[in-house]
């Protein structure tokens, strides 16, 4: 009879929690567990510039901050949002605003930029012609295919002259919003990574800075044109979770990205190809 009781109790209780929780009434919910401020930091980079500034910071300036960060390196520009949104990194550095937000409004996911830390001007390249006016009627130019690099690579080749683009479509702008093409462009959209490998196979290609350092191309000598760094909104930066926003690893960890160290360490070590903001 005890242990019959016993069970007639457990599953009542059990009942009332359940009864309770339908209801929307209940204990109030525990809170997360702060950060624990001596834990590592968990943070994805693109393998160049991010990766080696990040190494750099790690290794010369967070010691001193009692800053402790692990560099997980990825090689495209997915995977870097996914892993912080399931919680797998605790912030990403290597992607811009506009490219957070196109990520963002699609996703629905809940990051926060934290602070710009460089820009990566985008390059017109071509391993057959040397000059813009050489381009054939009809050549054909590798673009990214994401939203936000493809919209940022035609405004490059309009800015230059070789096509121009529909009023208003600057942001979002897509080979269906050219307005104008002299030469007859004809457009491959193709992985942000894989635009150094298809010179090989258009006339020119439009890369990523991260990329073309990357395949060893010179953005200050190789680029047929190069973006003007000059109030350039395409800064590359810190990214986390919006819960973390407020942690103090992460403020410590902005404050070195934007140091005077770090500028010094780009100006030296990237010849033009990565600017400091």
């Amino acid at each position: 009879m005890r242990l019959r009781s016993a069970v007639v109790s457990t599953v009542a209780a059990l009942a009332a929690v359940v009864t309770l929780a339908a209801c929307g009434g209940s204990a109030p919910q525990q809170a997360p567990a702060p950060a624990d401020p001596a834990a590592a930091l968990r943070v994805g980079v693109s393998p160049t510039p991010h990766g080696q500034i990040l190494r750099y910071v790690a290794e010369q300036l967070a010691p001193a901050r009692d800053l402790k960060i692990d560099v997980v390196e990825f090689t495209d520009y997915v995977q870097p949002n996914t892993a912080l949104v399931d919680g797998s990194l605790d912030a990403n550095y290597f992607q811009t605003v506009p490219y957070l937000d196109e990520f963002k409004s699609t996703s629905g996911a809940d990051l926060a930029w934290i602070a710009p830390v460089h820009v990566e001007p985008l390059g017109l390249y071509s391993r057959k012609v040397t000059d813009l006016a050489a381009l054939p009627d009809g050549a054909t130019i590798g673009i990214a295919n994401d939203a936000t690099n493809e919209a940022r690579g035609l405004r490059l080749l309009a800015a230059n002259g070789l096509i121009t683009l529909e009023p208003g479509s600057d942001t979002t702008a897509t080979p269906r919003d050219i307005a104008t093409n002299p030469k007859n462009l004809q457009f491959s959209e193709l992985e942000a990574a894989q635009l150094p490998r298809s010179l090989e196979d258009t006339d020119a290609s439009v890369v990523n800075g991260n990329y073309a350092i990357d395949a060893g191309l010179s953005p200050a000598d190789d680029a047929l044109v190069l973006e003007s760094a000059e109030n350039n909104p395409n800064a590359n930066g810190l990214v986390t979770r919006s819960e973390l926003q407020a942690d103090p690893r992460i403020t410590t960890l902005a404050e070195l990205l934007q140091s005077q160290e770090v500028k010094t360490y780009i100006q030296q070590n990237f010849a033009g190809a990565v600017i400091p903001v």
